[in-house]
């Protein structure tokens, strides 16, 4: 595979993207799940099993590997207590739940221009 040119239109795209600090925020929270379930996790810890009750249609690989997104993004953290059978606990670590407020706001926005959207297509 060839190396891509420095002055390329990519790179330079890329980098520009990669400086951004929204691009870097939205990119931590990307993902069909993940403001889901820090959502979820903004009121309370919560356990694997009960993450799986309140989405029961996300799969337990999709689950697994948003979790592990979340905490290598340093968004979740990750308990693990010594017991059997194994407990484990997640739960939003303080940097994620600075972004709690700006969700609310988010949901605020998306209901009110979700019923305009409905209101547009409906003609």
């Amino acid at each position: 595979m060839s190396e891509r040119k420095k002055n390329s239109t990519f790179t330079q795209n890329e980098k520009y993207l990669i400086e951004c600090d929204l691009t870097y925020a939205v990119n931590k929270i990307d993902g069909r799940w993940k403001i889901l379930i820090m959502d979820k996790l903004g009121a309370q810890k919560l356990r694997f099993g009960e993450l799986s009750k309140v989405f029961p249609l996300i799969t337990e690989r999709m689950l697994t590997l948003q979790l592990r997104t979340l905490e290598q993004d340093g968004l979740v953290k990750r308990t693990v207590y010594a017991e059997v059978p194994p407990r484990v606990e997640y739960e939003l670590t303080g940097m994620a739940v600075e972004i709690l407020p700006i969700f609310k706001q988010l949901s605020i926005w998306g209901a009110k221009h979700k019923m305009s959207a409905k209101e547009v297509s409906s003609k």
